[in-house]
């Protein structure tokens, strides 16, 4: 890196979530773990790597679904404890197959569908 980042406020095991966004809607399509490799990947490559704390390892978005994301932009929130990354979005944000992760919306009456479904994860994760 040709600059020096803000200290970032990691949690116990050294991660900070990272809020991702379509950089042209606004949408809020994700969100996941970043550790420093995490960043620094994404920052290289400017596509987006997490850390799975399920798996312990680092990952590329769409590295088994194709469905990429294209970083434009990287904030830092006032405290330096959150990321929101501003993305292009190849595909799909969401292993359920949904444009979003956040697809389903509360109502009094329960949970509700309010997304579509851009893939059917039983072919693209078979």
């Amino acid at each position: 890196m040709d600059f020096e980042l803000p200290r970032l406020k990691l949690d116990a095991n050294g991660l900070i979530p990272a809020i991702i966004q379509d950089q042209t809607t606004g949408q809020v399509l994700m969100m996941a773990w970043m550790n420093g490799d995490a960043l620094d990947r994404t920052i290289a490559t400017k596509k987006t790597h997490f850390f799975s704390r399920s798996r312990n390892k680092l990952w590329l978005k769409g590295e088994r679904s194709g469905h990429v994301q294209h970083v434009k932009w990287i904030r830092i929130d006032c405290d330096a404890d959150v990321l929101l990354i501003g993305v292009d979005q190849e595909g799909a944000a969401c292993h359920e197959g949904y444009y979003s992760c956040f697809f389903r919306e509360v109502e009094p009456s329960g949970v509700k569908i309010v997304g579509e479904k851009v893939f059917d994860p039983e072919k693209v994760y078979a």
